[in-house]
């Protein structure tokens, strides 16, 4: 018999699934984002209120898409300076019958990336209403107050009032999205706060809108950026212990990961290399194929990486590209090699626990515990994410105990 806890689990899992498909098509129908974000979420705690009591309706999708068009209509009627909106909802309506056919999602991911909007509000706006993040979780990916994060998307609503609910992929406008997936991907991989390592919901999100997107469009970076997704993804059952501790890529059981992602984005890797022009994804991609491809740790390629990282590094600038390098330059020429690369980082990741965390590994191997040590607890205290912190206070602790046991 199913629990009524696990009925409503299943509900809240379904509503999550359909909200941006049902948001995508009141919104094409509108062309008014806020309103129809309030119209969805009216049908939404509907359908939690009633549905549970009155059993689940045949479509899903589409009973949520036409409770919301009636609350959206409802609030076009109490006023007659909408009158016209009102009429034009009226006529872009589908018939219920052709619901089903409609998969809005997408293009409310392009919408949502507007020319008209800048990068930051495009990206938190998307996360908002495409993959499901709480504003509270982008204002802390953004390390920014929660109350300065809601009205940013609050204006970017405003701003998309009366924009064209089309699928266009200009150079713009696809760097946007793909930004966009990117940064939703790694959420969903590797939380930055809370309780948990992983949000596999969000990262299947991230993967499966990377997807639509790869199928309508021949383009190297997305076919590197899918790539980098399923070699990153298929690592995920080995990532974290029974208790959901978290586990590093060394130590994996690497019979855990996932053969088919590996197999096909492997394929996608190598094709979307041969691609030009080379980008970032393309690289990240190659990368992960290189950790992926090897039956044990002690395999890697790790020149091969050091040669990727620095092309990449030349390409974006981006300092957590630099600290990866700095890994890989370890691995190839030893620590000292490595805390050389990380020092000009101190001003551009100042505060960030993985520069810390960096910089313990590498005084790790280079023997000098006590500093290693320092940079463990440093860092721990420096994330949000309570399984990092558990992970680096256990190495600091373990480190101290190696000090302290007689040779």
């Amino acid at each position: 018999m199913q629990t009524s806890g696990t009925s409503d689990h299943r509900l809240e899992d379904l509503l999550r699934e359909l909200t941006p498909q049902v948001l995508g098509a009141v919104v094409r129908r509108s062309g008014d984002f806020a309103a129809a974000e309030d119209a969805v979420q009216e049908a939404l705690l509907a359908a939690a209120t009633t549905w549970p009591r009155d059993g689940w309706p045949d479509s899903p999708k589409a009973w949520l898409i036409q409770a919301a068009s009636r609350r959206f209509i409802d609030e076009v009627r109490q006023s007659q300076a909408r009158r016209l909106r009102e009429e034009r909802a009226a006529l872009r309506e589908l018939p219920p019958e052709e619901v089903e056919e409609y998969d809005d999602t997408l293009r409310l991911l392009f919408l949502c990336c507007h020319p008209g909007l800048t990068p930051g509000s495009a990206i938190a706006l998307t996360l908002r209403a495409v993959g499901g993040l709480t504003t509270a979780e982008i204002a802390t990916a953004y390390l920014v107050p929660e109350a300065t994060m809601a009205q940013r998307i609050s204006r970017a609503k405003s701003k998309l009032k009366g924009a064209t609910f089309e699928l266009t992929a200009d150079a713009d406008r696809l760097r946007n999205v793909l930004h966009v997936l990117y940064l939703m991907f790694n959420e969903g991989y590797a939380s930055s706060s809370g309780a948990e390592l992983q949000r596999s919901d969000l990262s299947s999100e991230a993967i499966r809108l990377t997807r639509a997107v790869h199928a309508q469009l021949e383009d190297g970076q997305v076919t590197g950026l899918l790539a980098l997704m399923l070699l990153t993804d298929a690592r995920r059952a080995a990532r974290t212990g029974s208790a959901g501790e978290l586990i590093p890529l060394a130590e994996q059981d690497r019979t855990l990961w996932n053969a088919d992602y590996i197999a096909e984005g492997v394929e996608l890797a190598v094709k979307a290399f041969h691609t030009p022009p080379l980008g970032e994804y393309q690289l990240q991609a190659a990368i992960a194929a290189l950790h992926d491809e090897v039956p044990r740790a002690e395999d890697t390629d790790w020149p091969q990486i050091f040669a990727l990282y620095g092309l990449l590094e030349d390409l974006s600038g981006n300092p957590m590209v630099k600290l990866n390098r700095a890994i890989a330059a370890a691995l190839v020429d030893g620590p000292d090699a490595g805390l050389k690369l990380l020092e000009p980082l101190d001003k551009e990741l100042s505060g960030n626990h993985r520069l810390d965390a960096t910089r313990g590994h590498l005084y790790e191997m280079r023997g000098d515990y006590d500093t290693a040590v320092e940079h463990f607890r440093e860092a721990a205290r420096s994330t949000t994410s309570l399984p990092e912190r558990d992970y680096l206070l256990k190495k600091a602790a373990a480190l101290t105990d190696t000090e302290r046991t007689p040779h």
